[in-house]
């Protein structure tokens, strides 16, 4: 049972059982389009009158429409879709070598993007940012709100990024500025915490209907995003999900971001994979190559390549297995450019948490790879937006 957090309690006037009702019915639209009034009513239990309020409301709003379904012999029926184009989100994925910006609809298409290089100065990709904000309000209608994810921690009350290690950036206003400059609503997040409520909107089918999971964002760190409920977890300060920094072993084959050789992300992350690919060719000619290279190079029967990418399989399986004994989560997303290794890593993952497992009695727990591709966080990032368009939560 849930306790009652009284702080932040919205007692149930009539206006906030109307309110979630409508974000009900908008839910079932977005999920199960083209639908009709009559299965609404049927699988929610409200009355076909108070359905079709509702049905009407949005459409008013613009977020749905009616179209004409398929006869089966009397009247064709009248089906409901999601009017994508409604709303459009923008996502700004601040990363530690480039900055990925886009503008989607309500479905989570994207229908513009735009990258360039991160600038270490603050001042300098703020104003990037901006620009190209403001270039894509002038090309876009009903632009709804901006996403700003980045690799550090946020405090979700204030949405101020308090550390961005890379660059050491602390106590970014970017959101307060942002919507000084915009007028437009800022919601800024972590970007494992981003690309996990990426997954639970825009995600595998698999994962749709799991309530509780964890998302590992493999790149040159590790992070994860935390899923409890259907929500993120963002702890005290926005501290939850620091797992990269648990100690798994001594002596990894690089050191974290903090300077440690004991920590998981010191052998799980990409530069541990690269760092062990330049041991076994010591040094020689081509061996300093990027993460996507020694992909490429893994599934071009490299065979240094592979064994370095199952490796690090190994140390990413350890630390999971480590998440799922502390958190039993209904299942585990890979995300981050080590996805298309999936073929080769996969195997070696699955044996690792199978043989790390607390108890034989319990179920293992599904491991998938994202299927978001290279902009998890980016999707992460314009999720920000959309979920809270769709989020049943009543606002403050």
């Amino acid at each position: 049972m849930r306790r009652i957090n009284l702080k932040k309690a919205n007692v149930a006037r009539a206006d906030t059982i109307r309110y979630i009702n409508r974000q009900i019915v908008l839910n079932y639209v977005r999920e199960k389009e083209p639908i009709s009034r009559a299965e609404i009513s049927h699988e929610t239990a409200l009355q076909r009158s108070t359905v079709s309020l509702i049905v009407d409301e949005l459409k008013t709003r613009g977020l749905i429409y009616e179209i004409e379904g398929e006869s089966t012999g009397g009247r064709p029926p009248t089906l409901l879709r999601l009017q994508a184009g409604a709303c459009m989100a923008i996502g700004a994925d601040v990363g530690t070598a480039q900055t990925t910006m886009a503008v989607a609809d309500l479905a989570g298409r994207v229908v513009e993007r735009e990258t360039f290089t991160t600038d270490p100065d603050i001042t300098a990709t703020f104003r990037k940012v901006v620009s190209v904000v403001q270039r894509f309000t002038k090309t876009h209608q009903n632009i709804e709100g901006i996403g700003v994810c980045v690799p550090g921690l946020v405090d979700p009350e204030t949405e101020i990024p308090l550390f961005v290690p890379y660059f050491k950036w602390r106590n970014w206003t970017v959101a307060s500025d942002l919507t000084k400059i915009t007028g437009l609503p800022v919601t800024v997040d972590n970007d494992a915490n981003a690309a996990a409520l990426a997954e639970l909107w825009l995600g595998r089918p698999e994962i749709r209907d799991v309530r509780d999971f964890i998302l590992v964002l493999v790149e040159d760190g590790l992070g994860t995003g935390i899923i409890f409920d259907g929500q993120v977890y963002q702890g005290v300060a926005g501290g939850a999900g620091e797992f990269g920094h648990m100690t798994i072993g001594k002596g990894a084959p690089v050191a974290c971001a903090a300077g440690s050789e004991e920590c998981w992300e010191a052998f799980a992350s990409e530069r541990a994979a690269l760092a062990r690919y330049k041991l076994r060719r010591r040094g020689a000619p081509g061996s300093d190559i990027t993460f996507l290279q020694l992909i490429d190079r893994a599934f071009a029967d490299d065979n240094d390549a592979k064994e370095a990418l199952i490796e690090t399989a190994y140390y990413l399986g350890l630390g999971v297995s480590n998440l799922t004994k502390g958190l039993s989560p209904e299942a585990v997303i890979v995300a981050g450019d080590i996805a298309r290794a999936w073929p080769i890593i996969s195997g070696e993952l699955r044996r690792t948490l199978a043989a790390n497992s607390i108890c034989s009695g319990l179920p293992s727990t599904p491991l998938f790879a994202s299927t978001l591709g290279d902009y998890a966080r980016l999707m992460g990032a314009l999720s920000l937006v959309l979920a809270r368009k769709f989020s049943p939560v009543v606002p403050a």
